[in-house]
């Protein structure tokens, strides 16, 4: 006898529990057992405490939320304790909550009478309804963060890839379903139509959120991914939509009047409630949340759509994504939004939901596997997924995509997630499909989430196309050869600093200065990334972030104009999150064939020394930068600003090494202006005889300070000084009779590199990408006033 006629009344929150009958003949019969129940008038909610009378039966396992909170402790103990090692393995946390509802359900027949304690019959009223607002939650949260004008940038690869890869397979997927019935297959005539639709779906969700957690939203291949999973969505989405409305189950509501009501509510959402958001955004202050009242007015209208969802029996799905996807993304009002619902939908709601759908697999299904009908539903399945697979990559081969980039795209576009586990549930529900069908795909899409980030992370590496070849340096530029820049500002206040420095190269008419400039700024209330070229229109509307972004690009226009043709500027702007921002300034500098980068310094010193602000994000970026540069790298740590029109005392500090020659090519070209003072510090070992054997390194280094003396009888403002030291304490010596002399510092990072001249100054090193020499300068204990230049030669390969 199955388990469930066993019931006993004090395994459940009902006062009297009687079964009735059970209905073997339907397709999922154990979903239609029946059963006599009376329950509590009030229900218990609340109970006595652990040491209350429980005469009245308010005890903690008997009352509805002492019982909740309990579930939800348990869940997320085992789901943390899970996900420890997984992440480790680098496998999504939706993997672990999966396992966590197959441990806690039937499906692992172990602590029954435990799990019964814990999740009694009634209870699951309750947990469900709860935590299907985090699934509502997470449709709007993505409609919100979806960037809808993305389609209309999409190109011909992209649509190509989104609509092959989603007809192509439902079409053939479809016609091996009608014809391979058989059997009791007939018995439940939508399963194979939902496997189908369900696992050719693509979720733009889901792979946002996948494309996050490889840290590949910024490449090539993510940003393709994306706008190939967004038109698949919207289309998925249509005929999901569409289906479930013709196939509801009420049959008292007219298929016309339901399709009436969802026209009617998307008309409503698209030319009411956008326009009025719209209002709101443009009439919020700059850099302030949009009022509380608007919120809750938002979330009201959310929950009013869920209910007109399950009055058409649609199901809480396409309303919440559609009024989500109306809603103004980015600052003020869509970040304002996803700051109030993230943390309790995604965070805490969201991973129950996909715990409880995962308990409904039960022990015992694979024993079915000798059944024609589950033959016939795994090959629906299989080639289903394979089909989906081979269109999209033969849809990628086409545009003449990388083997292993479009394989890549392919298991991406593959790739399945919370939008498909909670579908299937729903069919289920719905009795759509069989439990033994249900828990075969839940099954496969546990193996999808397992092997596909492996194997992208195998196949595809982003920071591959940086790989430095092609040597792009100041070293190894032509004679008269034109000097090709990219300059980072993260704040307003960079711009002065960046501007002053591209003065230091010394752009003329004769020899102009060709400078990419690149506006940071983190992504916020969106899940796109976006990038923007300043020289062309403007399609992109950015809310608040239009002022500030505006203010630094006019300010780099007004520069270039002063310089009347001297110093061309390019002007871009990058909105993406802060761990994935090093992949827009590599992938500009890689495509601008730039020879250096200058990035700003995360600390900013306010006119007495002290400091202002230290933004830990910027220094990440940096140090990611400096990894994965195609080209010399500069971190220009800015204190007081020297006027332009006065002379300039520079100084160069050259210990030798491939980053002090490039320290001090850039040296030379700035002392081509005659009204900056030049002096070059050569400090060399005491300790070390000039007999000793020279390698290739040191014979580069003679003859570019050769050079420099022979610059040096040419013209009166270059100067060379020689100083011996015998080891580190000697060289803070000298740097600090330096400082004092001089308005402007080069040095060279010095990376991989050690020397007598700077022993023992590692150590005491807080800043490692500044390099030993650099770090010293730009302590905030060296009473400093002059800016400094950390100089990386390109990382050659």
């Amino acid at each position: 006898m199955d388990r469930m006629d066993r019931i006993n009344v004090n395994e459940t929150l009902f006062e009297i529990m009687t079964f009735l009958n059970d209905s073997t003949s339907s397709p999922n019969a154990h979903y239609s057992r029946r059963y006599h129940v009376c329950i509590a008038a009030p229900p218990n909610i609340l109970s006595d405490g652990i040491w209350g009378d429980h005469k009245i039966g308010k005890s903690p396992l008997k009352s509805s939320f002492p019982v909740f909170l309990l579930q939800m402790i348990l869940m997320y103990t085992i789901t943390r304790a899970l996900n420890f090692p997984l992440k480790k393995l680098g496998l999504p946390v939706l993997l672990s909550q999966m396992m966590t509802g197959i441990i806690l359900g039937p499906m692992v027949p172990v602590f029954e009478e435990y799990k019964k304690l814990v999740f009694p019959y009634g209870s699951q009223d309750t947990l469900a309804t709860i935590s299907a607002l985090g699934y509502v939650f997470f449709l709007f949260e993505t409609g919100v963060k979806m960037d809808f004008s993305m389609i209309v940038k999409t190109g011909r690869k992209g649509w190509a890839i989104s609509l092959f890869g989603v007809i192509a397979p439902m079409v053939i997927g479809l016609c091996t379903r009608h014809f391979a019935i058989r059997g009791e297959y007939e018995n439940s005539p939508l399963e194979g139509d939902v496997v189908m639709v369900g696992h050719n779906t693509t979720s733009f969700a889901v792979i946002v959120s996948l494309l996050n957690d490889l840290k590949l939203l910024n490449s090539e291949l993510g940003r393709l991914a994306l706008s190939v999973a967004l038109v698949g969505d919207i289309f998925s989405n249509i005929i999901v939509t569409i289906s479930s409305t013709m196939i509801s189950h009420n049959q008292a509501i007219p298929i016309s009047l339901r399709f009436v009501c969802l026209f009617v509510v998307v008309i409503f959402i698209l030319f009411i409630y956008r326009p009025a958001m719209s209002w709101i955004v443009e009439h919020t202050p700059e850099g302030k949340e949009v009022k509380d009242i608007y919120v809750n007015i938002v979330i009201g209208i959310l929950f009013f759509l869920c209910w007109i969802s399950g009055q058409i029996e649609r199901g809480p799905v396409f309303l919440p994504f559609i009024f989500g996807l109306a809603t103004p993304a980015g600052p003020p009002l869509g970040s304002t939004l996803i700051k109030r619902v993230h943390l309790l939908g995604i965070k805490l709601l969201l991973p129950i939901f996909m715990t409880t759908s995962t308990m409904k697999m039960e022990y015992g299904f694979w024993n079915l596997t000798t059944s024609p009908t589950l033959d016939i539903i795994l090959f629906v399945f299989f080639s289903g997924y394979f089909v989906k697979m081979v269109t999209c990559y033969l849809a990628s081969v086409f545009f003449k995509m990388p083997l292993k980039d479009g394989i890549a795209l392919a298991l991406l576009l593959n790739c399945k997630g919370v939008v498909e586990v909670t579908m299937y549930s729903t069919a289920l529900d719905r009795t759509d499909i069989r439990l033994k069908t249900f828990c075969i795909v839940m099954i496969f899409i546990m193996i999808s989430i397992c092997v596909t980030p492996l194997l992208v992370k195998r196949l595809y590496d982003p920071s591959r196309k940086y790989a430095g070849y092609q040597k792009r340096n100041l070293f190894n530029m032509k004679l008269n050869s034109e000097l090709k820049m990219l300059v980072c500002i993260h704040k307003q206040h960079h711009v002065t600093s960046i501007t002053r420095f591209i003065d230091l190269c010394y752009p003329i008419v004769e020899d102009p200065v060709t400078v990419d400039a690149l506006h940071l700024i983190e992504l916020a209330g969106r899940s796109s990334p976006i990038f923007i070229s300043h020289k062309k229109k403007k399609v992109v509307a950015l809310n608040m972030y239009d002022s500030y972004s505006d203010s630094v690009v006019l300010s780099l226009k007004l520069y270039e104009h002063d310089k009347q043709g001297a110093a061309i500027i390019n002007p871009y702007t990058a909105i993406s999150p802060v761990n994935l921002m090093h992949e827009d300034i590599c992938h500009l500098a890689l495509d601008k064939v730039s020879s250096i980068m200058i990035l700003p310094f995360h600390k900013k010193w306010s006119s007495d020394g002290k400091v202002e602000y230290d933004d830990i994000n910027i220094r990440t970026i940096n140090c990611n930068v400096l990894e994965k540069s195609p080209c010399s790298v500069g971190i220009l740590v800015s204190r007081v600003v020297h006027p332009a029109d006065s002379s300039l005392r520079l100084a160069l500090v050259f210990f030798g090494g491939r980053d002090d020659r490039e320290a001090l090519c850039l040296a030379n070209r700035a002392a081509r202006d005659t009204s900056i003072e030049l002096v070059i510090y050569h400090i060399v070992d005491k300790n070390k005889s000039g007999k000793e054997r020279q390698n290739l390194d040191t014979m580069l280094d003679i003859a570019m300070l050769k050079d420099v003396q022979v610059e040096q009888s040419r013209v009166g403002n270059v100067k060379l000084r020689g100083i011996e030291v015998e080891g580190g304490s000697q060289t803070l010596d000298v740097l600090r009779q330096m400082v004092d002399e001089h308005d402007f510092i080069i040095v060279g990072r010095r990376h991989g590199l050690d020397s007598h001249q700077t022993s023992g100054l590692q150590d005491w090193s807080e800043f490692p990408e500044l390099g030993p020499v650099g770090d010293y300068l730009a302590s905030s204990d060296l009473d400093c006033k002059a800016s400094v230049l950390v100089v990386q030669q390109q990382i050659c390969l």
